[in-house]
């Protein structure tokens, strides 16, 4: 399947022309809106296949993150840290799976049609992947079904189209065939300058940090921190630009996910996002003993602090970067000699 730049084509199959031209309060015959973050959560820990719940009035402004937990079938908006949407999903059938990871969205098309699939329609596309995986409106069944992308209910679907950008960061974690508990798999997964996906090359013996943002001059900063691999990566539009060895004070085994966002007096705060099992933290600010866990080269470290900005993500997880699994607060960015 392929999303295209600039020709955007007509969606042919008459259901899902009709399902594009209903008015808003049909295509969320299926979903519900509210602006508390109460009923947000209520209304969410009671959805079916095929439901969802927006709630963007909670959190009108700042960065996006969407987090796709494959255990549980759903995917959950967080906008300046805060949970704004829950929806149902439908991800890879068994043979198909939806690769987990940390994405950014490369491509939106509204009307996207596979090139793979005899033309299928895909309304609100969002890519995440070059090779053919993506976020968009599909079956529902209350099982992973797809061909490897994430299925969303079509009025949901609509909505976050409606608010994303490129380069907005997406976490995909968990094991659709598991749906008690997470499983482990890979949390990098980087791409070239043209979109393709690569391997991760290693430090060379001897070297304590890479240094490349060449490699991707502009865009949304995600940085993944492994406390088994003692490893910092740093990925810019989903294209790595930095890596660093480490050392972490803490040994929690949960994840985390912070995010930098624009304080009240105009100077950015590290917020945490309120990831399934840690909801209470959304949006709480990360104290100053959980900056100071993580040492790094300082160079390394002044070059990282130099780059972020608003909206840039970091992941905190326990495992490896190329074996994946769940991880939690790292000391965020602190320089120092490992």
């Amino acid at each position: 399947m392929s999303l295209g730049n600039s020709v955007r084509r007509r969606i042919t199959r008459p259901f899902v022309a009709l399902l594009l031209l209903l008015p808003a309060n049909e295509l969320a015959a299926q979903g519900a809106a509210t602006s508390s973050p109460v009923e947000l959560a209520r209304r969410a820990d009671q959805l079916k296949p095929g439901q969802w719940v927006w709630a963007a009035a909670i959190a009108p402004t700042g960065p996006l993150l969407i987090y796709v937990d494959l255990s549980r079938q759903q995917a959950t908006v967080y906008r300046n840290g805060v949970r704004i949407a829950v929806s149902t999903v439908s991800s890879g059938k068994p043979g198909h799976e939806t690769p987990t990871g940390v994405f950014t969205i490369l491509q939106k098309d509204a009307d996207h049609h596979s090139r793979t699939y005899n033309n299928a329609p895909m309304p609100f596309a969002e890519r995440l992947t070059w090779d053919g995986i993506a976020l968009h409106a599909g079956g529902l069944p209350g099982y992973p079904e797809s061909h490897g992308c994430v299925h969303l209910p079509l009025g949901f679907a609509k909505l976050l189209f409606g608010i994303t950008e490129l380069g907005a960061t997406v976490v995909v974690s968990g094991a659709a065939a598991d749906h008690i508990r997470t499983g482990g798999s890979s949390v990098l997964q980087p791409v070239d300058a043209k979109g393709k996906a690569e391997g991760a090359a290693p430090l060379a013996p001897g070297q304590s940090y890479r240094w490349t943002p060449e490699a991707s001059p502009f865009g949304p900063v995600t940085v993944i921190a492994s406390k088994s691999d003692q490893m910092l990566v740093v990925l810019r539009n989903g294209i790595e630009i930095g890596r660093s060895s480490a050392r972490f004070a803490d040994s929690d085994p949960e994840t985390h996910v912070v995010t930098l966002a624009p304080g009240p007096n105009g100077q950015p705060r590290w917020i945490y996002v309120g990831l399934p099992g840690h909801a209470t933290e959304a949006g709480k600010d990360v104290d100053e003993a959980a900056l100071n866990r993580v040492d790094m080269p300082k160079p390394f470290h002044d070059a990282l602090v130099a780059t972020l900005r608003p909206g840039a993500t970091v992941l905190v997880t326990q495992a490896s970067l190329g074996s994946g699994g769940t991880g939690k607060p790292l000391t965020l960015l602190t320089g120092g000699q490992p």
